[in-house]
């Protein structure tokens, strides 16, 4: 060192340590809560859309059904709609759609759809993960009740700790 020249006392030295230590901690926690709270509106997120889903197709099917399927079904059977439409030589062609759960753990599963037609259709489609039902628990559970001609429907999805419900009020389409 020349003469003249100081460097930074001890005092100095912890006092600047101090304050870079308490900005780092503050900005480490700003981050900390900023990707917990992306993580839980991803996971509540996913819920909302897969009971969206659910209703999307559960509804399209009850506006084209001339008959609902609720009762007696065996599980995993959730609900079967039946319609017929005809083609362009006037040929009747059936369908029916048959919705059940699959791989229910805790009561929460796999939302399938299998579609079958007269006219050689037949197909299976994943329409939603991650739906509750467990018919012992009728508070939250997804479940339907048919008053021709209204089906009223209340779906839940559960992912993780989020959990989403949604009702839906479907009339089907008048017979002709």
């Amino acid at each position: 060192m020349r003469k003249g020249e100081r460097g930074y006392t001890l005092i100095e030295l912890v006092v600047a340590t101090t304050i870079i230590v308490t900005i780092a901690g503050a900005a480490s926690i700003a981050i900390f809560q900023i990707m917990k709270g992306t993580s839980v509106n991803n996971t509540h997120m996913t819920a909302v859309r897969q009971v969206q889903n659910a209703g999307y197709w559960l509804s399209r099917d009850a506006r084209m059904a001339q008959s609902v399927e609720a009762d007696n079904l065996t599980p995993p059977n959730f609900i079967v709609f039946n319609w017929r439409e005809w083609d362009e030589d006037d040929e009747e062609i059936f369908h029916t759609s048959t919705y059940f759960f699959e791989d229910l753990t805790d009561g929460v599963g796999k939302l399938k759809r299998t579609h079958w037609s007269s006219a050689g259709l037949n197909n299976q489609t994943l329409i939603a993960d991650h739906i509750y039902y467990d018919p012992d628990d009728t508070e939250a559970t997804s479940q339907f009740s048919y008053q021709t001609p209204v089906l009223t429907m209340r779906l839940t999805s559960r992912v993780e700790n989020a959990v989403e419900t949604r009702e839906y009020r479907i009339t089907h389409r008048p017979n002709i």
